[in-house]
């Protein structure tokens, strides 16, 4: 399994999933800041990499639209806020746990929510 961490997320879970052994960038690593989600969708897509995020409704509007118009992806994860945005190991363990669970990636479309227990 193969993450993209939106800008939304600090660049340093995605250190922290790497030290673990887990193909992860960020949108911080890439270039990709102020780049509009669509673009940032479009970006992880291309990549085969599940996009990884905070921002649940644009991501959902999305893959509604590229599902109507036959574009997959390989998944979105979205960090709900019960999780706190400052609680970088907890989230980079969270990632890590569940690429260990999921060794084949998110099948196209899927939405997943990362567990916060």
């Amino acid at each position: 399994m193969k993450f993209y961490l939106d800008e939304d997320l600090s660049p340093k879970i995605a250190g922290a999933v790497r030290k673990k052994g887990i193909d992860c960038v960020s949108a911080h690593d890439v270039g990709m800041l102020e780049s509009s989600d669509l673009e940032q969708l479009i970006f992880a897509a291309s990549q085969k990499r599940a996009l990884v995020t905070r921002n649940r409704d644009d991501f959902i509007r999305l893959t509604i639209q590229f599902f109507n118009d036959s574009r997959p992806h390989h998944g979105i994860l979205i960090i709900p806020h019960t999780i706190p945005g400052d609680h970088f190991s907890f989230m980079a363990n969270a990632l890590v746990q569940y690429a260990i669970e999921h060794p084949n990636g998110m099948s196209s479309y899927t939405i997943d929510f990362l567990q916060s227990t």
